[in-house]
């Protein structure tokens, strides 16, 4: 690297150290007045109520949003405060389950998918309430819902997709890096010590052996299956159905409903409206979570706009804010 990218890869770990700091500062600061504030202003992890349509507050949707990776990257990092919070998303589940108000749900999903595990978690929930609650769930696709976000779409009472979303991408992947050839074109030796023969799998210091590959497979084989299984229940369509599109392919919104892979192309206010009319739920109040924005959050916006300059940079920044190992993911395109 040049003396330019030394400075700014200086500057950003500083401002990580800075914003480490005020974030525990500010967390010991607020511990005092944060529980007699929960009744008025929201929950202990900052989730607050916004009312979008007013009407009856006795009768309530509840909309929900799922914009980005799938993906629990745990709490949010004050460096990088945008985007999917999977904690605060489930947490965001469990309160519409709890609230007798709620009469119905409208879930926004612009993803390309992410975890096995997070996408199930989100499935999970959304059965649970619409069998404890006895509650429509309808879904609204933006640009992209696909794999893990077609995933937690499907249990929906009624799909709703623009006729440009790119949805479908059924399917399981599982990827990881090799860098055992350049290591050993310049010298680097990897010593490993391990338990078991099959302790360092998909190790991205040496080939995969045939055996390890197959194991892994079946474990894929497996989650696949899983989502089939997902999908039939969802759409009311037989296994020989889904696995005709399950293949991994990509379609738009015109195709998803000729696949009968959702309902109808609209936008989120034709689900909105398809809900309140299919329901009577004309007069019901709409509202959605939001999360406290705070010195964090802003700080957040500032570290991303530094970040999205060259490609070295936005490496830097990915370093900084984020690692995940090799894992089994419903995910479209790359991470």
């Amino acid at each position: 690297m040049n003396m330019k990218r030394w400075i700014a890869l200086g500057a950003a770990v500083l401002l990580f150290v800075v914003a480490a700091g005020i974030n525990t500062v500010s967390s010991f600061m607020s511990m005092n007045w944060q529980s007699m504030m929960e009744d008025q202003l929201g929950t202990a992890s900052g989730q607050m109520e916004q009312v979008v349509e007013d009407g009856d507050a006795r009768n309530r949707i509840a909309l929900l949003r799922v914009d980005g990776i799938i993906q629990d990257t745990g709490a949010a990092s004050p460096l990088f405060a945008t985007g999917y919070n999977h904690q605060a998303f489930m947490e965001q589940l469990e309160l519409v389950r709890e609230d007798k108000s709620v009469k119905g749900i409208v879930l926004y999903v612009n993803s390309p998918g992410g975890g096995v595990v997070e996408s199930s978690d989100i499935h999970d929930k959304l059965v649970e309430i619409k069998e404890e609650k006895d509650i429509p769930v309808y879904v609204s696709m933006g640009s992209m819902a696909a794999s893990g976000g077609y995933y937690i779409s499907a249990p929906a009472d009624k799909i709703f997709v623009h006729k440009e979303t790119l949805t479908g991408s059924i399917g399981v992947i599982m990827e990881s890096v090799n860098y055992g050839g350049f290591a050993e074109e310049h010298g680097i030796d990897f010593v490993t010590i391990k338990s078991g023969k099959y302790k360092d799998i998909m190790s991205p210091t040496r080939e995969m052996t045939e055996e390890e590959r197959k194991m892994l497979q079946t474990m894929l084989n497996d989650s696949y299956e899983r989502f089939v299984d997902v999908i039939e229940a969802g759409r009311g369509m037989s296994e020989s159905e889904v696995k005709k599109w399950a293949d991994g392919r990509i379609m738009n919104g015109g195709q998803a409903v000729e696949a009968r892979l959702a309902d109808e192309t609209g936008r989120l206010e034709d689900a909105i409206s398809g809900l309140r009319t299919d329901y009577d739920l004309d007069k019901a109040q709409m509202f959605e979570y939001s999360m406290d924005a705070g010195f964090g959050s802003l700080l957040g916006v500032k570290m991303q706009s530094l970040f999205q300059g060259d490609l070295e940079s936005r490496i830097i920044g990915q370093v900084l804010s984020d690692y995940n190992s090799p894992r089994m993911m419903y995910l479209y395109g790359e991470k």
